[in-house]
């Protein structure tokens, strides 16, 4: 079991990771919130294998619950889906002073956290990430948001759980593609900050050794994440690292509709080609691209730039949120376990995507 505490200016919580947690997750509820109205928010996916049991632990410390269910994929993370759980809550009479659980991956985490943040100006929420994508990265940190048909992520605030639940024994029944997709973004704290979580990677032989090393895995990432969030919450210096194979990764996905990449199979392209460019331009040690690239390729991760209109590809990446006007901060690597900010021109980006 590991405990984490993130500790901001303004707010305080708690990052608890424990396998079979959710066996109990009424009791963990209870210990923070002394009301009784509590929405749960999924998708049908996620409702089909763990709803029962998350009702079920919930109804024990008699909580009055009401389950809403979306779609699953990134096509829900929109202003429309918005609206309708605006709708399902106002039905349920929920109050600022209730309680909304996000169960489900990043998308369902990012939709509630913005959904609690607007509706009657802030209702409290709970974070159970059943990906590992969000159980590492998207449910830390405070960060939620929509999309809109313009780019990723465009709408959205800083709103923080009230807690943060996590258990790695959910992982067992994730779609393969997308635990791997959730091991771009380990592989991405590896490379940012950490050296010795890379080289740990490299050394993991099958999936039910890399399960049974999960609990330190996501401890380790939560940890980089942790301290990064608490010495930038608003994320206008150091917290951007983490945004490491995300621009050209937000493009990929947005160029593709988002349907032929999931987010870490973008991240991984965004990543080993960011740093290939940056290794050409002398500005990232010798081997270091070949490095990503076979950890990308061990955890079934693609790597190599799609065919695509790369002046349409240069325009998606204009239009990512991180642009400070006619600038764009790019992430890139001195060496594994090294990272730093790099400001350029807007139109130089095309340099680190073309071949």
């Amino acid at each position: 079991m590991g405990i984490l505490e993130i500790k901001l200016s303004q707010n305080q919580y708690s990052i608890l990771i424990k396998r079979d947690i959710l066996e109990d997750i009424g009791t963990e509820i209870r210990k923070l919130y002394k009301n009784n109205k509590i929405a749960v928010i999924t998708d049908s996916n996620v409702e089909a294998l763990y709803g029962k049991k998350l009702l079920k632990s919930l109804e024990k410390h008699d909580f009055q619950t009401k389950i809403i269910t979306i779609k699953p994929g990134e096509s829900s993370k929109s202003l429309d889906t918005a609206k309708n759980i605006y709708e399902e809550l106002l039905d349920f009479e929920i109050t600022r002073g209730d309680m909304i659980v996000a169960l489900g991956g990043g998308v369902v985490g990012d939709i509630v956290g913005f959904v609690a943040s607007t509706l009657l100006r802030g209702i409290p929420f709970i974070q159970i990430p059943t990906s590992l994508l969000a159980q590492i990265d998207s449910s830390v940190g405070g960060k939620v948001a929509v999309n809109l048909p313009r780019g990723k992520n465009l709408v959205g605030s800083f709103y923080h759980p009230q807690a943060v639940f996590i258990d790695p024994e959910l992982l067992r029944t994730l779609d393969k593609r997308f635990l791997y997709d959730g091991m771009a973004e380990v592989i991405k704290y590896g490379c940012i900050k950490d050296k010795a979580l890379f080289e740990k990677l490299m050394t993991i032989e099958t999936e039910e050794e890399l399960l049974r090393n999960m609990e330190e895995i996501i401890l380790n990432c939560c940890k980089i994440k942790r301290d990064i969030v608490e010495r930038d919450e608003k994320d206008h210096g150091e917290r951007m690292l983490l945004n490491f194979g995300h621009t050209i990764g937000h493009a990929i996905e947005k160029y593709f509709a988002y349907k032929k990449y999931t987010h870490g199979e973008a991240v991984a392209i965004g990543m080993y080609n960011m740093t290939k460019k940056s290794e050409e331009m002398g500005l990232t040690e010798k081997g270091t691209a070949k490095s990503i690239r076979e950890v990308i390729i061990k955890y079934n991760l693609p790597y190599e730039m799609p065919d695509t209109n790369i002046d349409k590809l240069t325009e998606a990446v204009g239009l990512d949120k991180k642009n400070k006007g006619k600038t764009l901060n790019i992430i890139l690597l001195k060496k594994i376990g090294d990272s730093f900010i790099k400001k350029i021109d807007r139109e130089d980006i095309g340099e680190y995507i073309r071949d």
